[in-house]
């Protein structure tokens, strides 16, 4: 195994870490990472490929926490955002879209670091779902990253970290799979994709694993803190690459 080859399956290891452990951020870590190593149309298709397995393995394990009701209705308008984001991301001014989100995230996610709580939605509401749906898909379409909208319906519906991990993993799997399909049909999914996809998979597998533990180990309210303290980052992160293209 070559120096590039280690690098890919230790950036799979932790990425996959950190999505069982918190049920979303693995885009985060993975996709830049990966494209200082290997081609971006090489690295999104093999980070969409891991997501199904790691959302096939938790569902299969977790699924009586999985939250049905939700994950269908945040799926029917994502599928309906996921064109509208990859327009987003080719019109003119995608840096502009990129950096409202951005802000969007911070403040959400900041307010409750800062000690204040979101708002509670008792039942799921058909509006809020919508929303955080449509989201999702234009954030997913437009930059890889649904995770973002989806935590913060859950966080609203106060679930368990149980609950959290489980039911956006019930989300990812339809959802990456419609991905995959995708770049099928773009031509992307070639044989240097599934090479690379095999040789990761023994250290993604672990990692499953051991992130089901740690997710079983937090409690509520730090789980949250933790959650929402990454969620900044990743809206740091987006409104900083939205500043760096204008």
């Amino acid at each position: 195994m070559n120096t590039t080859t280690l690098a890919i399956v230790l950036v799979f290891f932790l990425a996959t870490l950190i999505r069982s452990t918190f049920g979303f951020g693995e885009a985060l870590i993975a996709v830049p990472l990966l494209a200082l190593l290997i081609p971006l149309k090489v690295a999104a298709p093999v980070a969409v490929l891991l997501s199904i397995t790691i959302a096939a393995v938790v569902v299969a394990q977790d699924w009586r926490h999985i939250h049905v009701r939700s994950t269908g209705w945040l799926l029917g308008p994502t599928l309906l955002g996921i064109p509208l984001g990859i327009a987003l991301l080719t019109s003119a001014h995608p840096h502009l879209v990129k950096g409202t989100l951005a802000i969007l995230i911070v403040a959400f996610s900041g307010y409750f670091l800062l000690g204040r709580r979101p708002p509670e939605l008792a039942n799921d509401s058909r509006w809020w779902l919508l929303g955080c749906g449509l989201l999702a898909g234009v954030m997913g379409g437009a930059y890889g990253m649904n995770g973002p909208p989806l935590v913060i319906y859950g966080s609203m519906r106060r679930w368990s970290p149980q609950h959290f991990r489980a039911t956006l993993q019930g989300y990812f799997l339809p959802a990456s799979m419609v991905a995959m399909a995708g770049y099928w049909l773009a031509g992307l999914w070639t044989s240097s994709v599934t090479h690379l996809y095999v040789i990761s998979l023994p250290a993604a597998l672990p990692a499953i694993w051991l992130g089901r533990v740690l997710n079983r180990r937090l409690k509520g309210h730090t789980f949250l803190k933790v959650v929402h303290g990454g969620l900044v980052s990743v809206g740091i992160l987006l409104l900083v690459q939205a500043i760096h293209k204008q």
